[in-house]
């Protein structure tokens, strides 16, 4: 294939594009799939897969190769991406391997980490020395930019749809699908043609979260957990466990509800800090009425569905699109699924434990529905939301208050989509992951028949806030989670997280920054350190103190009456467990003048200094990804100049930069941030 051939078509004489993702939560996912849709309305045959699902091998057939990645923990690739990355290293592939691969290649990250877009950029650095040939400029989206990834994304793909227009034109006399033009769903729903019988009612107890039920009974102290859960979808890769505590932490009259969740399993689950469990919630049955019913779907609501593939893909059985949940789909239409046949499946059950909501909507979903109005005003405000040139309105109206899907087509209820489009205009529940809390001994938990399991603990708010539209919002998982009973259970998936300190850096000194709830996979490496003192001490009962590394905690919150987690444990591991443990509190709203954790840093220079440079510690940052993680940093580098050991070395601004540079690259400097 020729890198500047103005026409040129694949090694196999077709016009395909294929678009690779690697997505941990959704985005990179989504931003994919739109692109998919802008290249085939070009006249593309494309295909959109996750980075695991392709052979690099291949990528020469196709005209144009699209890489959509974002960056997770520590400059890491995601889940979905990791075997195909691993496929790139290896050592003998030749310098050729990818000759006539041309790609282009999109990156989402947030800059409040050191490692801002790394996954990104080392697979460019890697398709180059493979002999790939990028064709369009690189663009790295920041979660922090004031329009989001989208600020990045919308004039890139624009710039991306004049280019391919340039670059491989249209034969004379095909013009491009216009962007008001519905392009056909790859993938449909219809009625199940084998005369199964109904599936049984689904058992649920119904009422709103801001409801109470008095038949049913709640967990003591937390009245409203009224919802038993028992989850069987069948999404892969998961182990059921069952919840066995959903305590509130905070007080009742605190502003926020944080909760302390324990999760058990009997079989033996190895895992560390830093680790992650992923939870995929489930809607509401009022919020699945409401929207049954404003889209005139109660009548099919509960017969049984299946996907089929839409017209354009009738008749094939090999290269087949994915579907939007493949392991929902027939074996027979493709391959990759599960070769059992899958449960039961009906819109309200579709509604309730797959499709999403109460989603902020996209750009494209506006696209989407558009075609379903026959409201003259209404299309034209949904084509307005599509357009570039209103992307502040866009950001104005979903983004900033947290604007639903539910709520969009409450406001355009000349909206009427077909249940059968259903999957291809409504997101997937994508599955939120929360930082395991529970590390050494608080791992193992003892079963009611005897014997031993596993335990994950969990330190988690619940989402519930006023936007600025007067509008109560909730978080998605935590809405669904703040009212399960102990005794539920969870389909959950085990994701081993970005911090992963080693033996040596357990062993050895640290600081450990968490303000709020990102304490919680900070307290599993605590425990880690309290078993390694333990392990050793009934090794050696005679001999002298354990070779542990001192440890500070440096922990922040608004009151310490309201949100001081774990107080009482901090005290009885420094009592009795044996471990250096000082922990230095920053309580923001107890004193007149604000206090943060950054200001710690700064009144305990020398003390930072000696544990991070004349011990060579480590230091891991957890919690929210604002402004926190700089300030951090800032006092940091501040502390590393101003340090006032006589006998230490006095750096320059740009020496104690450098300094924390070097320590990020030999992985003593790690951050977790959400």
């Amino acid at each position: 294939m020729s890198a500047d051939g103005g026409n040129d078509q694949s090694r196999s004489g077709k016009r395909t594009a294929l678009i690779l993702y690697g997505s941990e939560t959704g985005n990179a996912q989504e931003v994919a799939e739109e692109l998919g849709q802008l290249v085939e309305r070009l006249h593309f045959i494309t295909h959109v897969y996750e980075f695991n699902a392709a052979k690099a091998e291949s990528l020469s057939s196709h005209v144009l190769t699209i890489f959509v990645v974002s960056t997770t923990g520590q400059g890491d690739f995601p889940a979905n991406a990791r075997e195909f990355w691993k496929t790139l290293l290896l050592k003998k592939l030749p310098p050729t391997f990818l000759d006539g691969v041309n790609f282009a290649l999109f990156g989402l990250g947030d800059s409040s980490y050191p490692k801002f877009n790394w996954a990104a950029r080392k697979l460019r650095k890697r398709l180059f020395q493979l002999g790939a040939n990028e064709v369009f400029r690189f663009a790295e989206a920041d979660a922090r930019h004031p329009d989001g990834l989208e600020g990045t994304f919308f004039p890139w793909s624009l710039d991306l749809r004049k280019f391919l227009l340039e670059k491989y034109p249209l034969p004379e006399g095909q013009d491009p699908i216009p962007d008001d033009v519905q392009l056909p769903p790859k993938w449909i729903l219809q009625e199940k043609q084998d005369g199964v019988p109904p599936p049984p009612a689904v058992e649920e107890a119904a009422p709103q979260s801001d409801q109470k039920d008095g038949n049913v009974p709640a967990q003591r102290g937390v009245p409203n957990l009224y919802r038993l859960d028992h989850d069987t979808r069948p999404i892969p890769d998961t182990m059921t466990v069952t919840l066995t505590e959903n305590k509130r932490v905070t007080p009742p009259t605190h502003w926020q509800d944080v909760r302390h969740i324990c999760l058990t399993t009997p079989d033996q689950v190895s895992y560390g800090p830093g680790d992650m469990i992923m939870i995929t919630p489930k809607n509401f049955p009022a919020d699945v009425d409401m929207l049954l019913n404003m889209m005139g779907w109660t009548d099919v609501a509960d017969k049984p569905i299946e996907f089929v593939p839409g017209v354009g893909l009738r008749g094939k059985t090999e290269d087949l699109p994915p579907p939007p949940i493949p392991y929902l789909v027939s074996s027979s239409y493709y391959p990759s699924s599960p070769s059992s046949q899958p449960p039961y499946l009906t819109l309200r059950i579709l509604l309730t434990e797959y499709l999403d909501i109460r989603a902020i909507p996209r750009r494209s979903f506006f696209a989407s529905i558009y075609h379903y109005s026959n409201d003259d005003y209404h299309k034209e405000r949904l084509l307005e939301f599509t357009n570039p040139e209103y992307i502040d309105e866009l950001w104005d109206y979903t983004t900033r208050p947290r604007r639903s899907i539910l709520e969009v087509l409450q406001e355009f209820n000349s909206v009427k989509i077909p249940w059968q489009h259903a999957t291809s205009v409504l997101p997937v529940l994508r599955g939120r992951q929360f930082s395991i809390a529970s590390g050494g001994e608080l791992k193992k938990c003892t079963l009611d028949g005897g014997g031993s399991g596993t335990k994950f603990e969990l330190l988690i708010a619940i989402v519930k806030y006023q936007t600025v539209i007067k509008k109560i919002r909730e978080g998605v998982c935590t809405r669904y989670l703040a009212v399960l009973r102990p005794g539920s259970t969870l389909k959950v998936q085990l994701q081993r997280g970005g911090l992963k300190p080693t033996l040596q850096q357990l062993v050895g000194p640290a600081v450990l920054v968490g303000p709020g709830t990102g304490l919680a996979p900070l307290r599993a490496m605590i425990w880690e350190k309290a078993a390694l003192v333990k392990a050793y001490r009934e090794k050696h009962p005679d001999g002298p103190p354990p070779p542990i590394g001192s440890m500070i905690l440096l922990f922040g919150g608004r009151n310490r009456g309201a949100d001081y987690f774990y107080e009482e444990e901090w005290k009885q591991l420094m009592e009795t467990g044996g471990i250096d443990l000082q922990v230095l509190t920053a309580f923001s709203r107890d004193q007149r003048h604000k206090i943060y954790v950054q200001d710690r840093i700064r009144e305990n220079k020398s003390l930072f200094f000696r544990l991070l440079h004349d011990q060579s510690g480590s230091v891991f940052i957890c919690g929210s990804s604002g402004r926190m993680p700089q300030a951090i940093r800032e006092a940091l580098i501040e502390c590393f100049q101003q340090q006032d050991s006589p006998s230490g070395p006095k750096y320059t601004r740009e020496q104690a930069e450098q300094y924390l540079i070097e320590m990020e690259k030999i992985g003593r400097y790690k951050q977790e941030t959400w």
